[in-house]
């Protein structure tokens, strides 16, 4: 056996068992492409080489943007950001049937959008609505499921953590693939709207609308919440004018979430230490995934496994409906089981070329592909916003699966759509130029 079918069997071999016996995933990213690189490079060099590239990964400026993005998040999160989208959430769907169901999903939005980030729109947000929700008569199961299904609309609506990780893998512009991302991400949150109107229907007279508000008190409420919002428009706004690049927005998104705080008076000087250790666990986390499939990346090219792969996917078919389908398919997968940071690190460099050989446009491509790995993070078995939504409920899984899965029907249709019209994600950017 040649040195390169044994590394991709090795890396193959290894990623299974690890998922198997549920180990931690950059660990068994990280061990397989180690092995698999010693028939290679042999013993020393894939020790030296494997160092290397795992470095080489973190070594990027544009990356600071994430652990910056994520510091802003959990500033948001215990900065009481959250109540104030939740109560503008409410001047807009108070009128709506299952107008509370309505507001979680509105709010999930807002809030995933400024921090980026669907656990903590989820953890946030459902910490003020869950109660409120089945104090007014919803099913304990669907209020769960309605902030599980809702939360990831964030991940797609700029700005987005994964599409800055998807840009450094494909060098694609991150301003094009943030105005990508805030029509499907729309989409997403209109989807769960309608299964929530859906079942609002079949329950007359169960679920009460929320308490309307008057023109001048809403206007007072959206007031208390432009501060939060206008931080999508500064980072997102000084990405796209050109006045500073995406990292140097995420610094920005910082101090503004601290000066916020500081004005709210919702955040102490002596909480601080824990905000900023909670922010680098998380980002611990995201780097060593990121160091790890850089590794995996570099082994996979060097055993020409992508090329192995495009060669049998051009020569399976010629069809480019047929292509983004088997590539949704496994996407979808892959999802259920990988975090959407490694799953782009190690899929993308794959998919890429195979797309762009049918004349798909990576930017478009990119909105799929974080859609696509966005519904792994509300199903089993390692759906963390599941989960979160779950452990906030005080449910089991199995219930809220129950309730969640129109809603993620409602989702992959609408992922469907996506893919198959271009001009969701394009349409755009194209108009502002950045395409």
């Amino acid at each position: 056996m040649d040195p390169a079918t044994l590394a991709g069997l090795i890396l193959l071999l290894g990623i299974l068992v690890g998922i198997v016996f549920s180990l931690p995933i950059a660990i068994v990213i990280g061990a397989a492409s180690f092995v698999a690189a010693i028939p290679l490079l042999g013993l020393e060099q894939a020790v030296l080489v494997t160092a290397q590239r795992m470095f080489t990964g973190i070594n990027s400026f544009p990356l600071l943007a994430i652990p910056l993005f994520v510091l802003a998040g959990v500033i948001m999160n215990n900065g009481g950001i959250a109540a104030r989208l939740v109560d503008a959430a409410k001047v807009a769907t108070g009128r709506m049937p299952a107008s509370l169901a309505q507001t979680n999903i509105v709010a999930n939005a807002m809030f995933g959008a400024v921090s980026g980030a669907a656990v903590a729109a989820a953890a946030a947000v459902g910490n003020v609505m869950h109660g409120r929700m089945v104090k007014e008569g919803y099913d304990r199961r669907f209020a769960a499921a309605v902030n599980v299904a809702s939360a990831p609309s964030g991940m797609l609506i700029p700005p987005s953590n994964t599409f800055i990780v998807y840009s450094l893998v494909s060098s694609t512009s991150i301003a094009a693939l943030f105005m990508a991302g805030l029509f499907p991400g729309l989409l997403w949150a209109f989807a769960c709207m309608v299964v929530t109107y859906l079942y609002a229907r079949k329950q007359p007279g169960k679920l009460r609308s929320a308490e309307r508000i008057g023109f001048v008190d809403g206007l007072k409420v959206i007031g208390r919440a432009v501060p939060s919002l206008l931080m999508i428009i500064i980072v997102v706004g000084g990405i796209l004018t050109g006045y500073f690049t995406a990292t140097e927005s995420a610094a920005i998104a910082v101090v503004y979430c601290l000066v916020l705080s500081a004005v709210y008076r919702s955040i102490k000087a002596s909480e601080l230490p824990g905000i900023l250790l909670d922010a680098g666990r998380t980002t611990a986390i995201v780097m060593l995934l990121v160091a790890v499939s850089t590794a995996l990346s570099f082994v996979m090219s060097f055993a020409r496994i992508p090329d192995i792969i495009s060669d049998a996917v051009l020569g399976f078919t010629d069809s480019s409906v047929v292509i983004l389908i088997i590539m949704m398919v496994v996407l979808l997968v892959v999802g259920t089981f990988m975090d959407p940071t490694p799953a782009i690190l190690i899929f993308v460099p794959i998919f890429l070329p195979i797309v762009t050989e049918f004349g798909i446009d990576p930017v478009h491509f990119g909105a799929m592909v974080v859609m696509n790995l966005s519904v792994g993070v509300i199903t089993p078995p390692v759906g963390n916003v599941l989960f979160v939504g779950a452990r906030l409920a005080r449910l089991r899984i199995e219930p809220v699966i129950a309730k969640l899965w129109p809603f993620l029907v409602a989702i992959i249709l609408t992922l469907f759509l996506v893919v198959f019209v271009p001009q969701i994600s394009t349409w755009l950017p194209t108009v502002m130029g950045l395409m």
